[in-house]
């Protein structure tokens, strides 16, 4: 039995329904999961694998990022990619990504994943959506061996497009797939990688890109076979004006209207985005206790709007927090994307709209919600051991020191963390990965990203 020991914790926030804020506690773990969290706690130091001194430290819950597209870190900060909205976005970067080839999405894997851990997200979704004719089906299966490797707890997504362009879709043919092969592959990824046991690190979504890429039938047969299976389901939805009309027009209903008919509504289910929901639509968002995916950076870099937040929340929608695609992003940052939300609800809602603890609390609460695993999202006895240490010895904490969250989401320099523990494994000790070698992964990441672009 493995055991780790984090004594005399300066404070600790649980986020659990209880008094959630802890001074100077212990923290026992013992393999995957919290045992004790109590002050003092007495076992001899011959039994414990690691003992953490927590005397300068906050500890939070690991953070839940619910919605990114690992590949996308591949493809950052392209010129000619900055200054358009969704759609023409889109189509400028499908070109390049149609040459994804399995080492770019091992490689790509491991670096969103490297950032994610290192800014305290400890459960990732990614949502993998294209797979390019030239090569193997099975590109998912790299996700899932990257993901173990560097030891963040994985949500993979298997995403499809089914319309190209010539189908009224945008994106070209070669990334498309039959309905038949999407849903073969659906099920074959299912049946390798999923796990539903209690402290799984490893679990599979069935994602279908969005409206304007898939087509009515691939919807339905995709959430049966989730169904069937019981996994969770997952797409995109009412990110832009654009995708509003997109539905308008060819469906004469509003993008929800339009996933209700196809019985994509219910607390397996959530979106990305849903910037353009309206008040009715959020009211039947909290009635299914259908989720949302809220990605702050993404949708002010794309001009998308900005999410009804502060009123899902206080109507009960199940509201996470995400980075989104790391085009559409260009970091895989979830401290960054705490201030983020923080500031933009705050600009646009007015000054008492939200606040940093229900920031915080989306991003592990409502991750939890959202994903259906109870045994993540708070800091509690017998659930999982995902947490993240931050030294208060920072400069950029300096005189900001008098509470723990506002601390986190308002200030720092840096968002790097310095202990993250996923299942109860350090996967961050002292700023540096445990798992990989960053500065290879890096210098390989960087190699192929320059391939993918000149291609």
């Amino acid at each position: 039995m493995s055991k780790i020991l984090i004594k005399d914790i300066k404070e600790l926030i649980t986020m659990d329904k209880g008094k959630n804020r802890h001074k100077d506690v212990d923290i026992l773990i013992e393999d995957e999961q919290i045992k004790q969290i109590k002050q003092n706690i007495k076992i001899d130091k011959d039994e414990v694998n690691e003992i953490i001194e927590g005397k300068r430290y906050f500890v939070f819950p690991g953070l839940i990022n619910t919605h990114h597209h690992f590949y996308q870190t591949l493809t950052r900060n392209i010129y000619e990619a900055q200054g358009v909205e969704l759609f023409d976005w889109l189509k400028f970067l499908y070109p390049i990504w149609a040459n994804l080839t399995p080492e770019a999405v091992y490689y790509s894997t491991l670096l969103a994943s490297a950032e994610l851990l290192k800014t305290g997200c400890t459960t990732s979704v990614d949502h993998f959506y294209v797979f390019p004719e030239s090569q193997s089906d099975k590109l998912m299966d790299y996700q899932f061996k990257a993901a173990r490797e560097i030891g963040i707890r994985f949500y993979g997504s298997r995403g499809s497009m089914s319309l190209s362009e010539e189908d009224g879709g945008l994106p070209p043919a070669s990334i498309v797939q039959s309905e038949d092969k999407i849903l073969q592959d659906s099920q074959r990824v299912i049946e390798e990688f999923h796990d539903n046991s209690k402290f799984s690190m490893q679990r599979v979504v069935l994602a279908p890109c969005s409206p304007f890429s898939v087509s009515k039938e691939l919807l339905r047969e995709s959430i049966k076979l989730a169904r069937q299976y019981d996994v969770l389901n997952h797409t995109h939805l009412a990110e832009t004006v654009d995708e509003n009309q997109y539905c308008l027009d060819k469906f004469k209903k509003r993008p929800l209207m339009f996933m209700e008919e196809l019985d994509w509504l219910g607390d397996d289910v959530w979106y990305a985005h849903g910037v353009h929901f309206n008040e009715f639509e959020i009211a039947k968002l909290a009635e299914t206790k259908t989720g949302v995916a809220h990605c702050p950076a993404s949708n002010m870099k794309l001009s998308s709007g900005v999410a009804k937040i502060p009123l899902m929340i206080k109507k009960n929608v199940p509201v996470s927090l995400a980075v989104d695609g790391s085009a559409s992003n260009d970091a895989s940052n979830m401290i960054m994307e705490l201030r983020l939300g923080y500031l933009l609800h705050k600009l646009f809602h007015g000054i008492g709209s939200i606040t940093s603890e229900q920031v915080l609390s989306i991003a592990t609460n409502g991750g939890r919600d959202v994903l259906n695993q109870p045994e993540i999202g708070s800091i509690e006895e017998n659930k999982a051991a995902d947490l993240f240490m931050i030294n208060i010895d920072r400069l950029g904490f300096a005189g900001g020191l008098s509470d723990p969250v506002e601390a986190l989401v308002n200030t720092g320099i840096t968002q790097t963390v310095d202990y993250t523990i996923v299942n109860g494994n350090v996967v961050v000790r002292k700023g540096e990965l445990t798992t990989i070698k960053e500065y290879n992964t890096i210098r390989k990441h960087n190699q192929i990203a320059q391939k993918l672009i000149n291609s």
